[in-house]
């Protein structure tokens, strides 16, 4: 199934200045309260950039970013593409080990972070552990904060901030700032020139750099563009409650609303409550996030109390998307709210149901994007599976990554000579070209030699009324290799007995995928970096368990 629909491509940071030039005095983005005009951020980015050139630092060198979502980052960002050298994006809640890790492997060489205790504190001792680092440059939080606080921080909260050294392997972003904001032009082979290393654990292994050129990105966010049917040039309020860090948010959050001139609402911590409030109050009109987030909104006990309506466009990516979510959100928000699909090393989306009126089918990923390629394979013969069939999605497009940063092997394991990516993730397509996952290979139960998708199992637990969240996972069994195991929470308030909802499955799975062990939690189930639920880390913990 494909669409081959020439897609443009271009130098990504150019989509800033097209910004500012359309809409210079329209704001860009917002930061608890305090705005930022498009005009101002493309100068500020190309200060930031004329300043690494003027340090004397080259094309192609890499440039961590470890930051939380806050203006320093777009400015960072799109400024360090504007001279040429490749971003790096950090998780700030990262650990020790891997922040050395990333910067070793990814031959990092400077950093850009907030004077927070709790990002600078551990990059700090980085420049003595790793090989590659050499400069951290730091940005100053209360140089972005509204009014009074920017003054109170520091008072009230002295304690987080960072006390870093004034030394050679410092560097103040502000005073990195302080030039006449006119870089050298840089040459961009957008086909080649890696604009992001984008880390994933991917289809098998240790994290991996994907190396993501201006093509990829740029083609990614024309293909997004195309998705989000209707949307209007500097008419638009993006919501980014997921963070830049991560590939989702920095396609569909940042690229996209810096695409459209959409005001960016950034914030740089989800809670709930506060983000339910924000939506009631500023008005954004499209919003990226995961299941997990749109879950906890339409259950929150006191959503009738906010107006949500003003979201127009809502796209849920980074895990699957709960049928009956959707439609309870939907019903809330007057929103279009569609499950999207992609990976880290495809920048990262491939599919996404309709906005334009077509079909969007519940517990579909939708239709290929603009310009994208999709197969389903057999796992073992690798021949192509008929319509309906299960196998192995693999995807061909111009958003598919160049290979992994220095590991050869592994880029040969994922992609052919001849441009098509394995996913890892078992599919099928219907007879109108809609595809549907089933499950990542990796996690596939095979209990009595019966295949079983934790998807389907999990699909069916979220339709009891009840149910807030859950997840289904194999675990060891003597006797059947592997065992069916669901971890449930339940709505506040709710009751609901293992055998009830056994007699509520019945009907719904198969007497091979009905979970053997069923276990209620009243804290809620562990989520990854950015709230998706993560069957990885509760089977740790319960194998923890038996150790």
């Amino acid at each position: 199934m494909s669409d081959v629909t020439h897609v443009s491509t271009y130098p990504l940071h150019t989509i800033l200045e097209e910004a500012a030039k359309k809409f210079p005095e329209t704001s860009g983005f917002d930061f608890l309260g305090k705005k930022f005009k498009w005009k101002e951020l493309n100068e500020t980015a190309n200060a930031f950039a004329k300043g690494l050139q003027d340090a004397g630092i080259a094309k192609g060198t890499k440039i961590g970013l470890c930051l939380p979502n806050c203006p320093q980052y777009l400015i960072a960002y799109y400024g360090a593409l504007k001279a040429g050298m490749t971003v790096v994006n950090f998780n700030p809640l990262y650990a020790m080990d891997e922040l050395e890790y990333q910067i070793n492997d990814s031959e990092t060489e400077i950093m850009v972070t907030l004077d927070l205790k709790v990002t600078y504190d551990k990059l700090g001792h980085m420049l003595a552990r790793t090989n590659t680092l050499q400069h951290i440059i730091v940005c100053r939080f209360t140089d972005v904060l509204p009014f009074p606080k920017n003054l109170l921080f520091p008072v009230f909260k002295a304690k987080d901030l960072a006390n870093w050294p004034r030394d050679d392997k410092h560097m103040d972003f502000g005073d990195l700032l302080m030039n006449d904001g006119n870089p050298d032009t840089v040459d961009i082979d957008v086909q080649n020139d890696v604009a992001l290393l984008q880390y994933t654990g991917g289809t098998t292994g240790v994290p991996k750099g994907a190396m993501l050129t201006h093509a990829n990105l740029s083609a990614n966010t024309e293909q997004c563009l195309k998705a989000f049917d209707g949307v209007k040039e500097g008419q638009e309020k993006m919501l980014a409650v997921i963070p830049f860090f991560h590939v989702f948010a920095m396609t569909v959050a940042l690229n996209l609303g810096v695409r459209i001139a959409a005001e960016i609402i950034a914030i740089p911590r989800f809670d709930l409550r506060d983000t339910i409030k924000l939506i009631d109050k500023k008005k954004p009109t499209c919003m990226p996030a995961v299941a997990a987030i749109y879950t906890a909104i339409s259950n929150y006990p006191k959503i009738a109390n906010y107006n949500l309506r003003s979201l127009k466009k809502c796209i849920s990516g980074g895990a699957p998307l709960p049928v009956e979510v959707k439609k309870k959100f939907e019903s809330q928000t007057g929103c279009v709210l569609v499950e999207g699909y992609g990976l880290t090393e495809t920048s990262p989306v491939t599919h996404v149901n309709p906005m334009d009126g077509r079909p969007n089918k519940a517990g579909s990923i939708g239709l290929p994007v603009m310009g994208t390629e999709a197969i389903i394979l057999d796992t073992e013969t690798l021949a192509e599976k008929p319509t309906g069939e299960k196998g192995e999605i693999c995807i061909k497009g111009p958003q598919v990554m160049k290979g992994y940063w220095n590991k050869p092997d592994e880029t040969t394991k994922t992609m052919t000579d001849d441009g098509w990516l394995h996913t890892g993730d078992i599919a099928y397509c219907d007879e109108e070209g809609y595809f549907f996952i089933v499950d990542r290979i990796k996690d596939l139960i095979i209990t009595n030699g019966y295949n079983v998708y934790p998807r389907h199992v999990e699909e069916a637990i979220y339709k009891h009324p009840d149910v807030e969240e859950c997840i289904v996972g194999g675990l060891p069994d003597e006797q059947r290799g592997e065992k069916v195991k669901a971890w449930v929470k339940l709505k506040d308030g709710k009751l609901l007995s293992e055998p009830e909802l056994r007699e509520f499955l019945e009907d719904k799975v198969s007497r091979i995928e009905m979970p053997r062990d069923i276990e209620f939690r009243t804290e809620a189930l562990p989520k990854t970096m950015i709230g998706k639920l993560s069957r990885k880390d509760i089977i740790a913990e319960e194998v923890q368990k038996t150790v």
